[in-house]
């Protein structure tokens, strides 16, 4: 019954009988067969059937958390006793400021939780690591959410939520950061990248027209080029920069606060791995 339940998380997610037997490598057909015998043996109709269409009732949906959760209880079954019996590798995608943030300790907490396993850091930007991970060239990422609903096999789940400030070099007056922002030259954090495109939105809510003097993406060389005097920017509270605060001014948006949310993605067959679950949590520890 375990392949059955597989199968029909998998119909879930794809949406219907044959992509979901393009997924695990099924016919149609067999995709059928094998969620019949799921609602013969609970006896309960999970979708709702017309003609070859088939759509998800809501036993089908209450039924979904039910048989992910029996699914995670038939992994630890076969799980290793401990993380020593784990032996093997992880390729991990991650953004800068998550590199030079919470990846330190997540990864001296996984080393000392399971020493045998090799890690492989990729770094780069969100929209290339996502589509790595897509490809399945990356067992997870740890990225900017973007702005655009993931392809179905994937799952994203929220880490961290960061705000943004306005820096300015320390001879900078005033502290009204709209009126900063209008009179101050401006160094953009690239509109390209996931972050940059909530920047350019606030931007646009707030009706300010900027007088911009650089555009890159690299929030370590944005600060770089704030205390230099090369105009103010909008950036996450987040990353190696932190470190070097007291050498710009940061002034909080306050009411006007937005944030970049943080994402651990990954497929949505890695939730049920005993070595994703170990890095996830070493991960929410550092957080």
């Amino acid at each position: 019954m375990i392949r059955e339940l597989k199968t029909f998380i998998c119909v879930a997610q794809r949406g219907t009988f044959a992509a979901a037997g393009q997924q695990v490598g099924l016919t149609q057909s067999a995709v059928s067969a094998q969620i019949k015998s799921l609602e013969q043996t609970l006896g309960v109709r999970l979708f709702d059937r017309t003609g070859r269409a088939a759509t998800i009732n809501a036993a089908g949906q209450r039924a979904i958390p039910l048989a992910e959760e029996i699914l995670r209880l038939f992994e630890r079954m076969g799980a290793a006793d401990s993380g020593n019996d784990f032996h093997g590798s992880l390729r991990i995608g991650a953004i800068g400021t998550v590199q030079t943030g919470i990846l330190p300790q997540a990864l001296v907490a996984l080393r000392k939780q399971a020493p045998f396993i090799e890690t492989h850091l990729v770094p780069g930007v969100s929209l290339n690591l996502l589509s790595q991970v897509d490809a399945g060239d990356l067992d997870l990422a740890i990225m900017i959410k973007p702005p655009f609903a993931l392809p179905k096999d994937l799952h994203a789940e929220v880490i961290a939520r960061e705000a943004f400030v306005l820096i300015a070099a320390k001879n900078v007056p005033g502290d009204d950061p709209l009126a900063i922002l209008s009179q101050q030259p401006f160094v953009r954090y690239d509109r390209g990248s996931f972050g940059g495109r909530l920047v350019t939105q606030f931007l646009k809510e707030q009706k300010l027209h900027v007088r911009q003097a650089l555009e890159l993406d690299e929030l370590d060389a944005i600060v770089k080029m704030v205390r230099s005097g090369l105009g103010v920017s909008l950036v996450p509270k987040a990353g190696l920069w932190l470190e070097h605060s007291a050498d710009v001014r940061v002034l909080e948006l306050h009411e006007l606060t937005f944030f970049r949310e943080i994402v651990l993605v990954s497929k949505y067959r890695q939730k049920h791995s005993a070595l994703f679950n170990i890095f996830r949590s070493c991960v929410l520890k550092a957080v």
